[in-house]
């Protein structure tokens, strides 16, 4: 039996050197970015491709590159898996330090372990730290001098939001609340169970974000999808792939939207008032399929995963079909490039950066595995008018890669500060990098 297994682990390591040399991009990360990409037919080969950018992190001194007219600086260093970031009314940042929680069903067989392997040479295989760090910057020279460990103990979190006196952590099987109040460095109560999450021994896609709308009355909580195409069955993804809306006083919670595989990054676009959300898209149909994408949510609207992808473009791979679901799946408002994983989400409505900066967004793309040559593993900016992307992307902070193709680093939450200055959370850095126009240095 064991040689048997060496024999086909050995054939499979061999078919996927093949497939990953064979297999490679037609079409460039442009031509999948914006409100009409391009969408080729699939490309599914019998190894997908792995091209991961091994985890290095920065050595001393450096760091990301930022386009002209401005500047980078570390705003705190030192972290465990930094993700997710949530900015206090004080100013103070809070910084989500996490990882996957134990995932015993997810990934089995030779591909399982391929990915795990692949996945740890990413940076992605440290336990999680399950804690949450606040920094303080109160003397406003752009670097964190007050650090404490503001909440422990806590299930792989990754959202945070603040309604009132109310912290909300999004854990990764339950969304917790805890009392708060303004100046605090630590919380040592214990939360209270708002609602539980999905999650079990599969929990594919942990990362749960969310977000409070303007009056904090409901909560909007993403979910990402239990595989990649459906593969563990239908019945493994309820209340998956989609948005939530949770009722925080009678615990209510309704499906607002539907059919995305793995959203996470959220945010209500300031001049429409619309929520925004950024999805990652499904996998191992070749290096231009399929974009990630962010799009303005309709409530009760369904945007095609597992069945169909941007619209009615029909996944084989799923059986059986559900063409009346099809046939309702809305078109994203604009991709973002295909594997990008586009993960963090914010616009901007603080007045430090230029006026064309206001009311666009702000995307941090964790960086592809699925494609060859790489893509993402950068910051951009999309503009916005009238509330609707209104340009091509601009990249914002560069560098994560080397020309060996290491990861030095890859960005994953961004926010805005009190003062108006861009955040990112690098969790292969272990950095919260800080942005602002170089003027403003």
């Amino acid at each position: 039996m064991r040689r048997t297994f060496i024999f086909r682990l050995l054939a499979v390591l061999l078919a996927l050197s093949a497939t990953s040399c064979g297999e490679m991009a037609k079409l460039t990360v442009q031509d999948g970015t914006g409100p009409q990409p391009k969408l080729p037919p699939p490309n599914k080969t019998l190894i997908p491709t792995i091209n991961i950018a091994p985890a290095k992190g920065w050595p001393e001194g450096a760091k990301p590159i930022a386009a002209a007219g401005l500047a980078v600086n570390a705003y705190a260093s030192g972290f465990d898996h930094p993700r997710w970031l949530h900015v206090l009314p004080n100013g103070d940042v809070l910084v989500a330090e996490t990882n996957a929680p134990p995932k015993p069903e997810d990934g089995k067989g030779i591909k399982g372990w391929i990915m795990k392997m692949v996945m740890k040479r990413a940076g992605a295989g440290v336990p999680s730290a399950n804690r949450i760090t606040l920094l303080r910057d109160a003397d406003g020279d752009g670097i964190a001098e007050t650090r404490t460990v503001f909440l422990q103990n806590l299930s792989s979190p990754f959202g945070m939001a603040l309604v009132g006196n109310d912290l909300y952590v999004a854990n990764s099987d339950a969304l917790v609340r805890f009392p708060y109040k303004e100046g605090q460095t630590r919380i040592t109560g214990p939360g209270v169970k708002v609602v539980d999450l999905p999650a079990g021994p599969i929990n594919h896609h942990w990362t749960k974000n969310v977000i409070a709308n303007r009056d904090g009355s409901l909560l909007y909580v993403t979910t990402g999808s239990n595989s990649n195409v459906g593969e563990n069955g239908i019945d493994k993804e309820t209340d998956r792939a989609a948005i939530l809306e949770v009722n925080p006083k009678t615990g209510k919670v309704r499906v607002f939207a539907s059919g995305l595989r793995n959203p996470n990054g959220m945010g209500w676009q300031p001049q429409s008032g619309a929520l925004w959300t950024a999805v990652n898209e499904r996998d191992e149909i070749g290096s231009d399929l399929v974009p990630d994408y962010m799009t303005s949510v309709k409530d009760s609207g369904f945007y095609g995963w597992p069945y169909s992808y941007y619209g009615q473009h029909v996944d084989e791979r799923v059986q059986p079909q559900r063409p009346d679901l099809v046939a309702s799946a809305i078109v994203p408002d604009y991709a973002l490039g295909p594997h990008t994983a586009s993960l963090g989400l914010t616009f901007y409505e603080g007045n430090l950066f230029p006026e064309q900066y206001a009311g666009g967004a702000f995307v941090g793309q964790h960086g592809s595995w699925n494609r060859k040559p790489r893509s993402g593993y950068k910051v951009i900016f999309v503009p916005f008018a009238n509330g609707r992307p209104a340009g091509v992307p601009q990249d914002v902070l560069t560098g994560f890669l080397t020309a060996d193709g290491d990861a030095l680093g890859r960005p994953v939450g961004v926010a805005i500060d009190r003062r108006g200055a861009l955040l990112v959370a690098d969790d292969v850095g272990n950095v919260v990098w800080r942005v602002v126009p170089a003027a403003a240095k």
